[in-house]
């Protein structure tokens, strides 16, 4: 199977599967010199670890990261680092009446027809847990993004019919809800529509939003590796997300261009800025100085107990009810998995920024 790495100058390799010893990740290229210990990577996992409220899967895992290699007296050497998080509450058990039988909604019969042999297991690679190698890498990208002044932050803005709009948004109140929602009154009312979703054995999806903060201009190459195309890639290959926007996105395909356009003018500083930014912050490609902004709508868990017409592996018709211990919705914990595949992104185009002309080139190794 290839696919499993990402990057070009920051790359990272995930490795491992649901129901296996454990799951990790290799990163090559992290610049050698950076602070670096598990209290950094740590609090990123334990924003997508199960058993946070009851919305989402009570499998208890404490998701404790261990550092194998890369790290020397508290700092990067510069090698490859390698991270593990060992699987502690495996229930194979909930699945052996799923290894002749495709979920709905699951990567069971693509795996199945691509390779003749899957893993039923809680879905190997196709599960979520996979993610795990992602955050604890996007800590570490993150944490380099902060040293340079660039912050990112994700947050819920919509679960099922109930959305947020921008002039609603509190951000301190993200932190405060089991929902990562900035807005404890649309919070509360998502939190009573999950619960009559749960109580109907049923799922639901939602939005969520990221915000690039100190962006320097110029980040994204203009053609095949522009910033949004490369963003919206990295967002897409998390699992169960179903379409990417960047600024207005597709509410810009009904705009004017007069009403679409950015115009151009002088902050008070005195440099170039925009009057309004349905370019999500990125012009051609590359970013424009403004906060970067993208939403990725996610589909429902489709892991439901409800039950659902299917078939076997042998072509015979059925129908299943998934059991087990699921999330009602994917949203929540997939907030820190967003923010770490932009963060990953955003550090690798900037690393390849660096020799984008010949004066940061001479700059850099002229003593």
């Amino acid at each position: 199977m290839s696919g499993s790495i990402f990057g070009n100058h920051f790359r990272i390799t995930t490795w491992g599967e649901s129901h296996g010893p454990a799951i990790g990740v290799v990163i090559d290229g992290c610049p050698a010199g950076l602070a670096l210990s598990t209290e950094d990577i740590q609090p990123f996992l334990d924003r997508r670890k199960p058993g946070q409220s009851k919305y989402t899967t009570k499998r208890n895992e404490s998701e404790q990261i261990q550092i194998l290699s890369g790290i020397f007296e508290g700092k990067t050497t510069g090698t490859p680092i390698s991270l593990i998080v060992y699987n502690q509450d495996q229930r194979s058990k909930d699945y052996k009446n799923l290894a002749a039988t495709y979920r709905p909604g699951h990567a069971d019969y693509t795996f199945d027809a691509k390779y003749g042999f899957r893993d039923y297991r809680g879905g190997g690679r196709s599960s979520g847990r996979e993610t795990i190698g992602r955050v604890a890498a996007g800590a570490i990208a993150s944490k380099i993004l902060h040293t340079l002044g660039i912050t990112i932050q994700a947050y819920t803005k919509a679960i099922g019919p109930y959305s947020i709009a921008p002039s609603d948004y509190h951000f301190d109140e993200i932190n405060r809800n089991p929902l990562y929602m900035p807005n404890a009154q649309t919070a509360k009312k998502a939190e009573e529509f999950l619960s009559d979703c749960m109580e109907q054995q049923d799922s639901a999806g939602g939005v969520i939003e990221c915000r690039i903060e100190h962006l320097p201009v110029g980040i994204g190459e203009p053609v095949f590796s522009k910033l949004d195309a490369t963003l919206a890639k990295a967002i897409m290959s998390i699992g169960a997300v179903k379409a990417v926007e960047i600024g207005d996105g597709f509410s810009a395909s009904s705009a004017l261009g007069s009403q679409n356009n950015d115009a151009f003018c002088l902050d008070k500083n005195g440099h170039i800025s925009k009057s309004t930014n349905h370019s999500g912050g990125i012009l051609g490609g590359m970013s424009d100085g403004d906060t970067v902004i993208l939403r990725a709508a996610f589909k429902p868990t489709p892991s439901i107990a409800k039950v659902q017409n299917t078939v076997t592996k042998q072509g015979e018709a059925t129908t299943l009810s998934i059991t087990g211990r699921h999330d009602p919705v994917i949203v929540p914990r997939a907030v820190v998995v967003v923010e770490s595949m932009a963060a990953l992104t955003v550090l690798d185009l900037m690393f390849s920024n660096m020799h984008s002309n010949l004066d940061g080139i001479l700059n850099f190794y002229k003593k």
